[in-house]
């Protein structure tokens, strides 16, 4: 029995702008040298799963400056201890090197953005 091509679903691929960083020096000159957003968190964790890409999509509409950068913390567990974090998601934001914004475990998007646009647009402003 043959199935109509209108019944199969392909699963779509997710396009993402975040970089996956797996090194502590790339890391580290994302920081110093841009305004940095870093979304740290794992495959394994549901609520990253959900909000990385609602994040990832906020950031580049409202903040297309920003760097964005990815760390797998059950594939770099040594970033995730050198950056302090503990739990997961966690989320940094860093304009050339000053951390400006940081959440983590249950927070609300739209505070966070609105903590980080202030600075941006300072930085937008002087760039």
């Amino acid at each position: 029995m043959e199935i109509p091509a209108s019944l199969i679903t392909i699963p779509s691929t997710k396009v993402t702008m975040m970089k996956t960083v797996t090194d502590t020096q790339e890391l580290n000159q994302l920081i110093i040298n841009n305004a940095v957003f870093i979304f740290f968190g794992g495959k394994s964790c549901a609520v990253c799963n959900s909000l990385k890409p609602k994040l990832e999509t906020i950031i580049l509409q409202r903040l297309p400056k920003m760097q964005l950068a990815y760390v797998d913390c059950e594939l770099s567990p040594d970033i995730c201890a050198q950056h302090s974090v503990f739990t997961l998601p966690v989320v940094k934001t860093y304009i050339e090197g000053m951390l400006i914004a940081e959440d983590s475990r249950a927070f609300g998007i739209e505070p966070l953005i609105q903590k980080i646009e202030r600075s941006y647009s300072m930085w937008c402003e002087q760039s």
